[in-house]
């Protein structure tokens, strides 16, 4: 019992670095001659090669990415956090239903987050051969099923004495 409970937790905790890095990290797009754009800036290399940042546009879409990452992250720690109180005062028995509810939220969040950058950052940057999407983009994609079956495991799990 006590390493599936360590197992889960250090699922619960890579999910958790993985909206951390996918929140922060300036590499949603990048280009080939040095321009990365994420959900708060817009950085590109100079001649000088000193890297220049600018803020990201204000359009609503992005907006909207930012708050949905931003509460993918809330709802993680929250999620950690209703565990280790539940782990604690839960009876015998009992299912831990309140940390699934945010773990299975953040996991969704991520997933809007993502999905409208997908479908909207043609908006923003004009799609070329050089673009492609960066590490950061892929590990908000790849947070999302991990945080859902994350949540489905606290669904079937049980507390034991």
């Amino acid at each position: 019992m006590l390493l599936l409970l360590l197992g889960i937790i250090v699922l619960h905790v890579t999910v958790l670095v993985l909206l951390f890095v996918s929140t922060i990290v300036s590499q949603w797009l990048v280009n080939g001659n040095g321009h990365t754009a994420d959900l708060w800036q817009n950085c590109s290399m100079g001649e000088d090669n000193i890297q220049h940042c600018l803020t990201s546009s204000s359009n609503e879409w992005l907006q909207s990415v930012q708050a949905m990452m931003i509460l993918s992250v809330i709802f993680s720690v929250l999620s950690l956090f209703w565990f280790f109180c539940q782990l604690f005062t839960l009876t015998k028995g009992g299912r831990f239903y309140i940390t699934a509810f945010f773990q299975i939220l953040a996991g969704l969040c991520v997933m809007s987050g993502a999905a409208i950058f997908t479908v909207r950052h043609t908006d923003w940057h004009q799609a070329s051969e050089n673009t492609s999407y960066g590490f950061a983009y892929i590990l908000a994609w790849l947070a999302f099923p991990l945080a859902l079956a994350s949540g489905i495991i606290y669904v079937i799990l049980r507390k034991r004495e």
